[in-house]
């Protein structure tokens, strides 16, 4: 056995963790693909078959195209804690986690919820900490879809059918908004343009109810979470490597005082900073955390 055969066994034997961009004229629409493939690699310790999600803003289609993925704690509530193969779930308040009893391979299309609500007219305050079977949301087409995308060939054949399927479709519900949205704050900000614009009753109250029609949940929420995403995204090489100061980091990040950071940080991830830094760099259940950019 030569040194490179040893080279690509050694790569094989890792979990397989991707975070995909959509084409340009999704980028208001999908958040990102993700990939979770455990499937050609030595089984996981039951702990590093979890997977831990912060609270987020975005909805959620996860196929489980091949294992199993069964509910954990918190907020998954289900008669059968095992998943169906094709799940949606809504926009997230608080940290959830998911568990895999042995090797999995899931692909997840994470939406801006208000794009799935101009594609699919469903609200989203009512799906808000939601999970629920596919099939009891989508219509036909989106049924055909999800078929084709649980047994298609390979990752990348995946997202070129969501991309196609996706494509026509958002350029008609686009029509009445074309300004584009391709990061959570632009989204977020343009949410709360598009809210009081939008020509319907005024008022702060009719203008947050529409915000979680569209969104599911409140600005003031949708904000806290921009803010976080986009701190940690800014200082992240500096907190994997152990190498920030927090009362400096709270106040780049426009809070009031590190504890301010420390309990948005824990609403959202359910860890404080420094232990938030520790288990996204040692532990494997927060792979999400580590490829998210």
């Amino acid at each position: 056995m030569n040194l490179g055969t040893i080279a690509v066994m050694a790569t094989a034997s890792l979990p397989v963790t991707r975070l995909i961009a959509p084409r340009l004229a999704l980028a208001s629409c999908v958040r990102a693909f993700l990939v979770r493939d455990t499937t050609g690699c030595p089984t996981l310790p039951p702990a590093q078959r979890l997977n831990r999600f912060p609270a987020a803003p975005m909805c959620s289609i996860i196929w489980t195209v091949a294992g199993e993925l069964e509910a954990a704690a918190p907020g998954l509530a289900w008669g059968d804690v095992r998943m169906p193969a094709a799940l949606f779930g809504g926009p997230r308040s608080y940290p959830l986690v998911s568990y895999n009893p042995g090797p999995v391979h899931s692909f997840v299309v994470m939406f801006y919820p208000a794009a799935l609500h101009a594609l699919t007219g469903m609200a989203m305050a009512p799906l808000l900490d939601q999970f629920r079977p596919f099939e009891d949301l989508f219509d036909g087409e989106w049924q055909a879809l999800s078929r084709a995308v649980l047994v298609a060939p390979s990752d990348e054949v995946r997202v070129q059918l969501v991309e196609d399927f996706l494509a026509p479709r958002w350029q008609v519900a686009r029509q009445q908004d074309d300004q584009p949205a391709s990061a959570i704050g632009d989204w977020v900000r343009r949410l709360g343009v598009q809210a009081v614009s939008s020509g319907l009753a005024g008022g702060a109250r009719n203008v947050e109810r529409r915000i979680k029609t569209w969104a599911g949940q409140p600005m003031r929420t949708l904000h806290r979470m921009r803010r976080a995403e986009q701190l940690f995204l800014d200082e992240r090489d500096a907190m994997l490597q152990g190498k920030v100061s927090w009362s400096d980091l709270a106040a780049h990040g426009g809070y009031a005082d590190q504890a301010h950071l420390c309990r948005e940080t824990r609403q959202i991830t359910g860890l404080s900073p420094t232990e938030l830094a520790r288990a996204s760099r040692d532990d494997e259940s927060y792979w999400i955390y580590r490829i998210w950019n």
